[in-house]
């Protein structure tokens, strides 16, 4: 159960007082048996709220939110066909601090800070230095959008956009419903699972008189990450008119079960989320140990189509370099 002490803060004092040291969350967890097989990172470091730590089961080293936030010794693995830049971004962003892959949406990368380090992220390597928006590249962006009719939609993401606060995130806003072929914003984040505080009645009251449709996709892989008070954050949000999606990763030793891909759709459905995207595994470096076969990927996702009503079953799909959307992976393959 979450610690109340925590949980009564405001986001912004959860997010500064997010652990970072390995040293303590072992400690926390009474698994400092697990030093052996942890590596202190010099790029990437860890951090976790300790909100998202409550979560987790003391004295469990196979707790699958453990397993997304600690360093892994075999994150040092080089492995072939695992790189830096597995989508090929850095090609892809004809403005500072937005991507232009899919013919219909803009992403913005409005920061390059999360509350949370999932170690499978397929942005960890991504030189957000180089590509903050600064004043003068948001008013191009603006322009951009607004040369570019069949953009109607943008997406929000970073790091972590709900990671800003809610001035900055307002005036973003304010400048993307000023441009008026936009019909729709998309905050993809993962701070409502980690830190659920930060669906504030500011934020929520904002996002309620947005002129655009507004639709929140959170990432969250694993039940466990809802609790009663995430469920409560989540369905405050929904009663606020935003549409709200899941997009989850398929991970080896996390969610790679039909138990755990069940709970984790029940799980949503009950707090006012539908699941979008079941993605495959990007191979970002450092990230192999968590990828599965495609094989074993397609022999879950036939088993979810049995367990679950169609409504519930997210889209299996690999996100590719130079591809103008999301592929879905060919089920009836004999791979």
């Amino acid at each position: 159960m979450i610690n109340h002490l925590i949980t009564q803060k405001n986001w912004q004092n959860q997010l500064s007082e997010a652990i970072t040291s390995v040293d303590e969350l072992l400690s926390i967890l009474q698994l400092e048996s697990l030093r052996a097989d942890v590596y202190i990172p010099k790029h990437f470091a860890l951090r976790v709220p300790r909100a998202f730590v409550a979560k987790m089961v003391v004295g469990d080293r196979d707790d699958p939110l453990l397993k997304q936030v600690l360093p892994d010794q075999q994150e040092q693995i080089n492995v072939t066909g695992y790189v830096a830049d597995p989508l090929s971004e850095n090609t892809q962003n004809p403005i500072k601090g937005m991507l232009h892959k899919y013919q219909s949406r803009v992403l913005l990368t409005i920061t390059g800070a999360c509350a949370i380090h999932c170690r499978y992220c397929f942005r960890q390597h991504f030189d957000y230095s180089a590509n903050m928006p600064t004043a003068e590249a948001k008013q191009n962006i603006i322009n951009y959008i607004g040369e570019h009719p069949e953009i109607n939609e943008v997406i929000l993401s970073g790091g972590d956009p709900l990671n800003v606060n809610n001035r900055r995130l307002f005036a973003w806003l304010d400048a993307l419903e000023s441009v008026a072929q936009l019909t729709t914003i998309r905050l993809h984040t993962r701070l409502p699972l980690v830190i659920p505080a930060r669906l504030d009645t500011d934020l929520l009251d904002r996002l309620s008189q947005s002129r655009c449709r507004i639709v929140m996709v959170i990432h969250c892989n694993h039940a466990n990450e809802i609790d009663e008070l995430t469920a409560e954050y989540l369905q405050r949000a929904r009663a606020a008119g935003v549409t709200l999606l899941n997009q989850a990763v398929l991970l080896k030793s996390v969610n790679d079960t039909v138990d755990a891909q069940v709970q984790l759709s029940q799980r949503l459905f009950a707090s006012g989320v539908l699941p979008y995207y079941l993605h495959v595994l990007d191979k970002v470096a450092g990230a192999a140990h968590f990828d599965s076969d495609e094989r074993s990927s397609i022999e879950l996702y036939w088993s979810l189509l049995s367990a679950l009503p169609g409504y519930l079953v997210p889209k299996l799909v690999r996100e590719l370099p130079n591809r103008p959307f999301k592929v879905p992976i060919d089920i009836y393959s004999k791979t």
